[in-house]
């Protein structure tokens, strides 16, 4: 009788371990610092716009980085580019990344962020790129070049708008939307894009982010807001730059 309760008892036992062990990861998971919450709060930084997160920074960042540059590449184009359409693209690049870089650089001001000064190397090598070439050469180098980059850093404006909690980058995303979708129909509308190349280099990019390249070390990230002054302007003045967007064609 006595071996039968003691069996019983262990029975038991063993039952109330298992469950134990079961609900276990259930009741810790909410405490767990590696949560996707958890991971959003510890890189964000308070404003009085709205939580900045690293996301949001690091789309901040790559508008610069898109304006140092895209621009002087359109400026390349309205300069060497054989035929009206490159041209025209060429223009709607510096008409739509000098308000977009203004408006980039007074958002970092109000929420003291850091901002490179020069493009990356990788962009930097592109402009050598295009600065080689000639003719259609060129142009085809252009509007791919160009294209691709635009393609990578639409993914990044759609994130950042969809999920931002900060009023700033929210309109930032928002007009970054629409000149990159101004520059993409215009980069496509010369006629040399090579849209198999853009689908085969996105098939076997899988693993690579699709925010374009990274930032430049240099460019450093203050993790609590501190005033700073915007930087100048650049001095681009190879077209008047209107005060509201272009319009799209």
């Amino acid at each position: 009788m006595l071996r039968r309760i003691n069996g019983t008892a262990l029975i038991i036992a063993a039952l109330a371990a298992t469950l134990g062990a079961l609900a276990f990861p259930v009741w810790s998971y909410a405490d767990r610092s590696g949560t996707g919450e958890a991971k959003l709060d510890a890189s964000s930084v308070a404003t009085q716009w709205g939580p900045l997160s690293a996301t949001d920074r690091d789309f901040l960042i790559k508008v610069r980085l898109a304006g140092l540059w895209e621009l002087p590449a359109g400026q390349q184009a309205i300069q060497r580019a054989p035929s009206e359409a490159t041209k025209a693209a060429g223009d709607h690049l510096v008409v739509g990344h000098t308000d977009l870089d203004r408006r980039a650089r007074d958002v970092a001001a109000k929420l003291g962020m850091e901002l490179p000064n020069q493009p990356t190397a990788q962009q930097q090598g592109w402009l050598r790129e295009l600065t080689a070439a000639s003719g259609e050469e060129y142009e085809r180098k252009f509007a791919n070049l160009l294209r691709a980059a635009h393609g990578k850093v639409f993914s990044l404006i759609a994130q950042v708008r969809h999920t931002t909690r900060n009023a700033l980058i929210r309109q930032l995303a928002s007009d970054a939307n629409q000149t990159v979708l101004d520059h993409i129909t215009m980069l496509e509308g010369t006629g040399y894009v090579d849209f198999d190349g853009l689908a085969r280099e996105a098939a076997g990019a899988s693993t690579a982010g699709p925010s374009g390249p990274s930032v430049p070390s240099g460019a450093g990230i203050p993790q609590v807001p501190v005033p700073v002054t915007p930087t100048g302007d650049q001095s681009f003045t190879s077209r008047p730059v209107p005060p509201t967007m272009m319009p799209m064609p």
